[in-house]
């Protein structure tokens, strides 16, 4: 204690005690273990299920559509599924077969001395070029033509190759509205061909 501290009476803080190992004190497993830790498995969502009985994707079958022929491969509770399943798939087939043929047009354009840079450059350009475009054109029919198959199919009261040939055929039609008579026919022509022969494909194998 200084002269100081005797002076003003202000006590010397102690300060923490050695230790001592022969005391015997507690170390970490030892008060721990005497903690009542809850056990982590109670505290998942799916605690005190049967796993094996457990379903973690159900879709009730009162859900579905229930029109004569609407069933295939993916359940479908509608237009609406439809239209999601129908634009989407059709979408990428688009992409992948305008990208292919991008790559075909930028390969056979770009002179083959061209140096590397130019070629992967010009086969950029045409991938990117062909493929948004088939892409988004054929996306575009797509909707149209899920919309008007749910529609007619819900007037009908049945799904059938009908209503797909004669949805592919407007839609087509549609599309080419803009264009003139001519493109509008051949145009709803292409699309009632494709709209048919996968009709015809759905019935044979799914």
């Amino acid at each position: 204690m200084s002269f100081w501290d005797n002076l003003s009476g202000r006590k010397q803080s102690k300060g923490p005690e050695a230790y001592d190992p022969s005391s015997g004190a507690q170390d970490a497993t030892s008060f721990l273990s005497e903690v009542a830790i809850p056990d982590p498995t109670q505290l998942h969502p799916l605690s005190g299920l049967n796993q094996d009985t457990l379903d973690y994707i159900t879709l009730e079958d009162s859900a579905l559509d229930q029109t004569p022929g609407s069933r295939s491969v993916l359940p479908s509770r509608g237009w609406s599924d439809d239209l999601c399943y129908g634009t989407g798939t059709t979408y990428l087939a688009g992409l992948t077969v305008g990208g292919a043929w991008g790559l075909a047009e930028g390969l056979k354009k770009t002179p083959v001395t061209a140096p590397p840079k130019i070629r992967l450059n010009g086969v950029l350009n045409a991938i990117t070029r062909r493929g948004p475009f088939l892409g988004n054109s054929a996306g575009v029919v797509a909707m149209v033509y899920n919309g008007l198959n749910s529609g007619i199919g819900y007037a009908r009261g049945k799904h059938d190759s009908t209503n797909s040939i004669i949805a592919g055929g407007l839609s087509g039609m549609v599309f080419k509205s803009t264009r003139g008579l001519k493109p509008m026919m051949i145009s709803g022509g292409i699309v009632a061909t494709i709209a048919g022969g996968w009709a015809v494909i759905r019935k044979a194998f799914l």
